[in-house]
């Protein structure tokens, strides 16, 4: 079940701390979006695919451990991952009916955290997923979640 005290993430967007922190043929994409607009377009929580929990462990290890919990239209899926969460995540995505490709993967220090931006290829389609946390695992996740859920609605 998912954890009750989770909570999907609101961010405040600034428009000169995140958007300008975006590859340029996204900001060109994006031109006359406000920042909601934005935020619905590439960061929306909804979709098919849905983050429960995200931990991290093992931070003074070699290689940083890395948890996460999905929700498939109501079937969870734990993902563990030593070293990258992209290729756990992705690999968990192909293994539910969801072969992602990753095109493009931007990421970048803000004041307000990590910034990702990535650009998916889901069934012919191609649209970005963006995301802003402190860890830039966890922002990883969120964009690629973000993308997937794009195309995959």
């Amino acid at each position: 079940m998912p954890r009750e005290d989770l909570k999907p993430m609101t961010i405040t967007i600034e428009t000169h701390d995140f958007i300008s922190a975006a590859p340029k043929s996204l900001r060109t994409e994006c031109a006359g979006l406000t920042p909601a607009e934005f935020y619905d377009r590439y960061c929306g929580p909804s979709g098919p695919v849905k983050l429960s929990d995200w931990t991290r462990a093992a931070l003074h290890q070699p290689a940083a451990t890395y948890t996460a919990t999905l929700e498939f239209t109501g079937r969870l899926r734990t993902v563990v991952s030593a070293g990258s969460p992209v290729a756990a995540l992705t690999s968990a995505l192909y293994d539910e009916g969801y072969p992602v490709e990753i095109l493009q993967f931007h990421q970048r220090r803000t004041t307000a955290g990590t910034a990702t931006f990535v650009q998916c290829e889901f069934n012919g389609r191609r649209g970005w997923g963006a995301a802003l946390a402190d860890d830039g695992a966890e922002s990883t996740i969120r964009a690629m979640i973000a993308g997937i859920n794009q195309l995959g609605s």
